[in-house]
């Protein structure tokens, strides 16, 4: 055999024995899954238009949606350790853009959670999809709810910020910080952002309630309350 038939030869062989070391050392589509960290109830991911229970460990591959019954709650982590909650009855996509990785969920119907960490305190964008917005985010927590039929959309921060476009109307999207909310209509245009008030209203409640007792307690005891001011 010529010498460079030889030559020829012995590079292909090296080139598929580095081809074999490189399929057992490196893991296969790294990055691209998202594992189930937790699960309780009915959660299953579709294949070829048929449910699959899932279980702890188990990977979802992009674009498989995940079903979640009306028990049903998972908790999944990305490679860069960042985390997603699907809630009961809802019906998520999982990178249902391949081409574009920033492209966590596509949310059709019901609620999730997200966990999006930063890398190296550098900002980490991703976003989610749903049929009336789109979230974009840098590295936060945040939750996101498709509410009925009609789509609408809600979008609460809990840590870090988000912002939030109207995906049929367009317009300049709305920025959400810490402890802000938002509904976005699928006829109207982005409504003004709300602070979470969930202190305010317990404590108004519970003053209302102890009005209304002390009222009650008052008119057992004494007969008809008199309410001040009143002709």
């Amino acid at each position: 055999m010529p010498r460079r038939a030889q030559f020829g030869v012995v590079a292909a062989l090296l080139a598929a024995l580095l081809g074999v070391c490189s399929a057992q050392t490196l893991p296969a589509h790294p990055g691209v899954a998202a594992r189930v960290v937790s699960l309780n109830g009915q959660v299953s991911v579709l294949r070829d238009s048929i449910p699959w229970a899932l279980q702890a460990g188990d990977e979802v591959r992009p674009q498989q949606v995940i079903l979640s019954g009306p028990d049903g709650y998972a908790r999944f982590q990305v490679s860069d350790g960042s985390t997603f909650e699907v809630f009961p009855n809802s019906r998520v996509v999982f990178r249902n853009n391949p081409g574009n990785w920033r492209d966590l969920l596509d949310l059709l119907i019901g609620r999730v959670k997200v966990h999006i960490q930063n890398w190296g305190g550098q900002p980490n964008p991703n976003s989610v999809r749903t049929p009336t917005a789109v979230i974009s985010v840098r590295g936060t927590i945040f939750e996101v709810a498709v509410e009925d039929d009609d789509a609408t959309t809600f979008v609460r921060v809990e840590e870090g910020s988000v912002a939030v476009r109207h995906l049929l109307m367009g317009g300049q999207p709305k920025v959400l910080n810490s402890g802000e909310w938002l509904r976005v209509y699928r006829n109207y245009p982005l409504a003004k952002k709300r602070l979470e008030r969930d202190s305010v209203v317990r404590t108004a409640l519970k003053v209302l309630t102890d009005t209304l007792e002390t009222i009650i307690y008052r008119t057992g005891r004494d007969g008809p309350a008199t309410v001040p001011g009143a002709g």
